[in-house]
């Protein structure tokens, strides 16, 4: 039997639960959520299992050493003080991702370039020469983690992000992450036992993951490669078998069902299915959602509509609105689940969610509802004795609560960014600030794009003379007060009208791993 180890899977803010339970029905041990990551201990072949298997994993962490740094000095003396023979050698390339939440490391990447360093000097010293560095293909992906002073080195065993699944061909103007999809699923409770309906498929990634999901096919059996196959005690015989172990694989009765108004989108979402070999599984059709009609079956509604911010529509207010009628009339007795970004949105909807679950997607604060569509009255289905919201949904609830008080917006940071390069700046060795008195933007690229900036407020200052008002009496001598108002129901502007930047090249295309 072999040795177990801690291990760290990371997750979107609001999956940790489900990625949780995910562990768990894989057979992990010591399981404890954190946030936007969930730790736990295995040996390698549940190591390899959690890569190919898990649904709403972004990528899998092998802490090597955790330690204590106040300082850029003291993180290089920690790293290189680990006997990196065990991991590479002067013929191997490697490259460090870093995330910091910290007042004492004012960027990540200057973190990543002393990891970086020690290692380097760590072969230079033992051996006089040294190992490459490779960001786009390395033989060893790295993993720094700080929280304040609180240091974790890791070794990545995912490389490229689990989301990029490898079955999808094209893509539609800002897709839905492939992870927050079968999170989403997940949480519905949907195990195909029923119809699934997108009528806004996009290209096609919830009806994707429910038919993985339907099926029992794990996600990682489109993936070309894992990090871990590049280690030195890379077992491929072991990973084989559980490649080819088709034991959770299982007939699925029902169909899944993806329209969209857009031709392009379905053309999209067509060949994605058919990559994802599920064309058996999944129907694509053009269909406007003014259209939907009853259907047939009992069926489950999981939808991601436009919000306005990354995607336009000619009426966003009046979509919403048609969602909340076609359900009302068109969904009798069944249910549907919808992420969505903006409040007002969902007031359109004008129906009474049963649950609201928060949600990130990318660096947009959204809400996943459960409407309930009754062919009878609320009340009378209450006093029937009917259960309306289930236990599992109370804790949902309850989570929410608890999710809204510690939200951090400011370091709500993607964890695994795409490498960039950073502006050139003077840095001073001892902290990692640059010199000038400035400190460096700890948020990713994207983050950055899709915020538009720093949100800080600055101190109202006053300059000149104080603030003196004097006492005017309320009563008018000339127009009296009660004057003929003019209505106030004049001609809105549609809401989804074009707009103005809020900073420099504000953005809202946040799809990537993390997102």
């Amino acid at each position: 039997m072999e040795t177990e180890f801690e291990l760290i899977a990371k997750t979107f803010q609001g999956l940790e639960n489900v990625l949780a339970k995910e562990l768990t029905d894989l057979g992990a041990n010591n399981i404890q959520t954190g946030r936007r990551m969930v730790s736990f201990t295995g040996d390698k072949e549940l190591m390899y299992r959690a890569n190919f298997a898990l649904r709403t994993a972004i990528r899998i962490l092998k802490p090597i050493k955790h330690f204590k740094a106040e300082s850029a000095d003291q993180v290089y003396d920690a790293v290189k003080a680990i006997d990196w023979n065990q991991y590479l050698n002067n013929e191997t390339s490697f490259a460090v991702d870093s995330v910091v939440f910290s007042q004492e490391f004012r960027h990540s990447k200057f973190v990543a370039y002393k990891v970086k360093d020690a290692i380097v000097d760590y072969f230079r010293e033992k051996t006089g020469s040294r190992p490459n560095i490779s960001v786009t293909h390395p033989d060893l992906q790295l993993n720094i983690h700080i929280a304040e002073n609180d240091c974790t080195l890791s070794l990545d065993s995912s490389g490229e992000s689990l989301h990029r699944r490898g079955y999808r061909q094209e893509a539609v103007e800002a897709p839905l992450n492939e992870v927050l999809a079968a999170g989403m699923i997940l949480m519905t409770g949907w195990d195909g036992e029923c119809d699934l309906i997108d009528p806004m498929c996009g290209s096609g990634t919830i009806a994707i993951e429910a038919a993985l999901i339907a099926r029992g096919i794990a996600p990682g059996v489109f993936r070309k490669e894992y990090a871990f196959e590049k280690w030195p005690d890379f077992d491929k015989e072991m990973f084989d078998r559980i490649y080819n172990d088709e034991s959770q694989e299982r007939e699925f009765t029902h169909k899944i069902y993806g329209y969209d108004i857009n031709r392009n989108a379905v053309d999209i979402a067509t060949r994605n299915v058919k990559a994802a070999g599920l064309s058996k599984e999944i129907e694509i059709a053009q269909q406007d959602f003014h259209k939907f009609t009853q259907p047939a079956e009992k069926s489950i509604i999981i939808t991601n509509p436009p919000y306005g911010e990354r995607i336009s529509t000619p009426d966003l207010l009046g979509l919403y609105r048609t969602i909340g009628e076609r359900l009302k009339h068109q969904f009798l007795d069944n249910d549907a689940w919808v992420l969505s970004y903006r409040e007002e949105c969902f007031d359109q909807i004008g129906l009474k969610p049963s649950i609201k679950i928060p949600l990130y997607n990318g660096s947009l604060e959204c809400e996943f509802r459960k409407y309930q569509i009754f062919s009878g009255k609320y009340k009378e289905l209450r006093a029937e004795g009917k259960e309306i919201k289930t236990d599992e949904e109370r804790r949902q609830m309850a989570e929410k609560r608890r999710f809204k008080m510690h939200r951090e917006f400011k370091r709500a940071i993607d964890d695994d960014e795409e490498d960039f390069t950073p502006r050139r700046r003077d840095y001073d060795d001892r902290n990692g600030r640059p010199r000038g008195g400035h400190s460096f933007d700890r948020r990713t690229r994207e983050d950055r794009e899709d915020r538009g900036g720093s949100y800080e407020k600055r101190p109202f200052k006053r300059e000149g003379k104080p603030f003196e008002r004097r006492e005017r009496s309320f009563e008018r001598k000339n127009k009296p007060f009660d004057r003929e108002r003019k209505p106030f129901d004049r001609e809105r502007k549609p809401f989804d009208r074009e707009r103005k930047p809020f900073g420099k090249n504000r953005k809202f295309d946040c799809y990537d791993e993390e997102d």
